[in-house]
C-alpha cells in the first residue's frame, strides 16, 4: 500500500465515519434521555433513503400509508388514555386530534407532490418529514407505556420494534434495492484523492447537524430540558418536565438524524429493505465506545470505525464487517474491567 492509496481509503473511512457519527449520536440521545438501546435506528435510515426513491420514481411511497396506520394506532391510545384520566369525550377528541395533525398534513402534501415529481432537494425534503413523523408515534405506540421499565425489557421491545420495520420496509419496498441521484455532480482531483461532491455535501451536512445539535442543547431551553432529563428522569419531572414529552422529542431528533443519514448515503451505495440494520449498527458500535453517554466519544468511535472499515475493506474485504464488529469486544472487556458495580440508569 503507498501513501496514494491509503489517502483514499482515509477519506473513504472519515466519509463512511461521518455517516456513522450522526447514526451514533442519535443512539447516545436516545438511551441518555429514555434509557432505550434503539436498535431500529438503521430502519430510519433505509426508510429515508428508499422514501425519496419511490418519489424518484413518481409513486407515493407506501412509508405515507404507514405512517397514517401508526399515527391512527397513537390517536386511538392518546384519545383512550385521555377520556380515561377525565372522562370527557372532548377532551379524548382533541387529543386525537393533536396526533393526528401533522402525520396527516406530512402525508398528504406527500401523497399530493408525489406524481409531479417536484425538484430532487423538494422529494429530499418531504422525504425527511415523512420519517421524522414516524419517531414520536414509535415511541408511543412502543415505549411509552413501558417506560419504567428495565433497560433489558426496553431492549427486547427494541429488537421486536427492528423486526416489525424491518418487515413492513419489504412490505411496502420489496426485495429491490435503490441507488438515489447524488445531490451535487462535483469531481475535485486532489492530487491522489477524487473528491466527489456527494463525499463533500455529507461531510458539510454531518459537521452542520453536529453543531446544531450542540447549539440546541446549549441555547435552547428544550434543550436543556433534554439535558436534564438525561442527567435525572426523577428530578426533571418534579421540576415539571414532562418524560413523555422528553421522549416523544428524542425520537423526533433521532427518526430526523436516520433520514438524513439515509438521504446522504443513497447515492453511495444501493440501499435495500433491510440495510439499515448494518448501518445502525456500526452507529452502535460508535456509541458503545463512547459508552452510551458521551457525544464526543461517540463522535470519536464513528471516525475510528469509518476509517476501520475502509482499511480492512482493502486488505480483507470478505471479513470486514467481522473486524468492525469484532472493535465491540475489547471495549466491553474495558469497560466491565474499569465498572464497580452494576448499576442501572
Amino acid at each position: 500500500m503507498d501513501s496514494s492509496i491509503a489517502s483514499i481509503l482515509l477519506l473513504d473511512g472519515v466519509t463512511n465515519g461521518a455517516i456513522y457519527a450522526l447514526l451514533g449520536l442519535a443512539t447516545v440521545l436516545v438511551f441518555t434521555v429514555t434509557r432505550v438501546i434503539f436498535i431500529p435506528q438503521g430502519e430510519f435510515v433505509a426508510y429515508g433513503a428508499l422514501t425519496l426513491a419511490i418519489l424518484q420514481t413518481g409513486k407515493v411511497p407506501g412509508t405515507v400509508w404507514l405512517l397514517l396506520i401508526l399515527a391512527s394506532v397513537a390517536a386511538l391510545m392518546n384519545g383512550f388514555e385521555e377520556w380515561q384520566r377525565r372522562r370527557k369525550a372532548a377532551t379524548a377528541f382533541l387529543a386525537m386530534l393533536r396526533t393526528l395533525a401533522y402525520p396527516v398534513a406530512v402525508a398528504a402534501l406527500t401523497a399530493w407532490a408525489a406524481p409531479r415529481q417536484p425538484h430532487l432537494f423538494v422529494q429530499a425534503f418531504l422525504s425527511m418529514a415523512v420519517v421524522t413523523a414516524y419517531g414520536p408515534l414509535v415511541y408511543r405506540v412502543a415505549y411509552q407505556s413501558l417506560a419504567d421499565a428495565s433497560v433489558l425489557v426496553l431492549l427486547i421491545v427494541s429488537v421486536g420494534v427492528h423486526f416489525a420495520m424491518t418487515g413492513l420496509g419489504l412490505l411496502f419496498f420489496g426485495a429491490e434495492g435503490f441507488r438515489n441521484p447524488s445531490f451535487w455532480d462535483l469531481r475535485l482531483v486532489l492530487g491522489p484523492v477524487n473528491l466527489t461532491g456527494q463525499a463533500t455535501i455529507i461531510g458539510i451536512a454531518s459537521l452542520a447537524l453536529i453543531i446544531g445539535l450542540w447549539l440546541f442543547f446549549e441555547r435552547s431551553l428544550r434543550g436543556k430540558a433534554l439535558r436534564a432529563t438525561a442527567v435525572n428522569r426523577l428530578g426533571a419531572r418534579l421540576m415539571g418536565i414532562s418524560p413523555q414529552s422528553a421522549g416523544q422529542m428524542t425520537f423526533a431528533m433521532a427518526a430526523l438524524i436516520g433520514a438524513l443519514s439515509g438521504l446522504l448515503i443513497g447515492p453511495t451505495t444501493t440501499i435495500y429493505y433491510d440495510s439499515g440494520f448494518l448501518i445502525g449498527l456500526k452507529g452502535f458500535v460508535a456509541a458503545v465506545i463512547g459508552g452510551l453517554s458521551s457525544y464526543p466519544g461517540a463522535l470519536f468511535g464513528a471516525l475510528f470505525v469509518g476509517v476501520v472499515e475502509s482499511f480492512g475493506s482493502f486488505w480483507a474485504s470478505a471479513f470486514k464487517e467481522v473486524i468492525v464488529f469484532t472493535l465491540i469486544l475489547p471495549v466491553l472487556l474495558v469497560r466491565s474491567l474499569a465498572s464497580h458495580g452494576d448499576e442501572e440508569h
